[in-house]
């Protein structure tokens, strides 16, 4: 397969072979077969979110607001990735074009920012559902949610515009195979022939902001949050409490433990062997298992189903 992109021209590559997670064709069926029901479930369970946040007035309210742009973005962000994936394994090439590579590098980071600015502002609606239940209603007033929504898919997209644009202007002339199931950052910064240091700079500064941002608006968050469910009297009362909070922590450990590691350190210490698993957490995994814990651990969502199943 590699023998057939040897005579790439020397001076420019015109498309990159994603290798994938393993390049044993028995590995590579087994994992067509895991990954293509990953992606089914992560469909299904997040149009059942965003179909029964539509369906229930009740559930018109911020918390749900900010999940049914969650269920949103994990659609496009596993959508990014997966299906290419997907053929992949199913096709000898493995190719992926110059422009290809960049637009779903685009979009797999302006997802993975969204999402991380989503959970910021999750933390901040339970911060003030918690620690001001009496002014709730006038901090997260329809328009001050809409307004935190959009500056959530602004930021992201615009910093991936960033990368994207920054990417493009690097030239790659050496080797064209990623050792790797998608266009990401650290990888193309390994293949490239330029001087990737401005770039690796703009990644760190720009995207650790994006990322580790929203991580401090959590951090805090949750120790006014903790501060308020311990001053709560009886143990009933903190366990609703905390409750509520516990979807939106289940999925902050597993999305954050894997990204920070991912972008926020030095190029050098990358490697594409080891660390190609890392983006399966966050960007497969994550948007699979977010519906099924906030539907998991959320009675009203488990109305509501039960009352579109009985047809009501």
């Amino acid at each position: 397969m590699e023998s057939q992109h040897e005579m790439v021209n020397e001076t420019t590559v015109t498309e990159f072979i994603l290798l994938g997670l393993s390049s044993q064709p028995a590995v590579q069926f087994s994992l067509f077969g895991l990954f293509l029901v990953i992606y089914f479930v992560t469909l299904i369970g997040n149009i059942f979110i965003l179909l029964v946040i539509s369906l229930d007035k009740r559930l018109h309210n911020p918390m749900y607001f900010f999940l049914f742009n969650l269920s949103v973005v994990d659609i496009g962000y596993t959508t990014s990735t997966v299906p290419k994936m997907l053929l992949n394994y199913l096709s000898q090439e493995k190719t992926i074009s110059l422009a290809g590579c960049f637009t779903q590098m685009y979009f797999f980071i302006s997802f993975g920012g969204i999402e991380c600015l989503l959970l910021g502002v999750m933390a901040y609606d339970r911060y003030a559902a918690i620690c001001h239940p009496l002014h709730y209603n006038v901090l997260m007033r329809p328009k001050v949610c809409a307004s935190l929504a959009a500056t959530a898919w602004i930021l992201g997209l615009s910093n991936s515009g960033v990368h994207s644009g920054l990417m493009s202007h690097l030239s790659f002339c050496r080797d064209n195979v990623i050792q790797h199931f998608f266009c990401d950052i650290p990888p193309l910064f390994q293949l490239s022939c330029s001087d990737t240091q401005v770039n690796q700079i703009v990644t760190f500064v720009v995207g650790g902001s994006v990322i580790m941002g929203p991580f401090l608006v959590i951090l805090v968050s949750y120790v006014y949050i903790v501060v308020a469910i311990l001053m709560i009297r009886t143990k009933e009362g903190r366990l609703k409490a905390f409750s509520t909070c516990a979807s939106h922590l289940t999925v902050v450990n597993i999305y954050y433990g894997t990204i920070i590691f991912t972008y926020i350190r030095p190029n050098s210490s990358y490697s594409q062997e080891q660390d190609r698993i890392l983006p399966v957490f966050y960007g497969i995994l994550t948007p699979m298992l977010n519906p099924i814990i906030y539907s998991l651990r959320n009675k009203d969502v488990q109305k509501v189903f039960k009352k579109v199943m009985q047809g009501k």
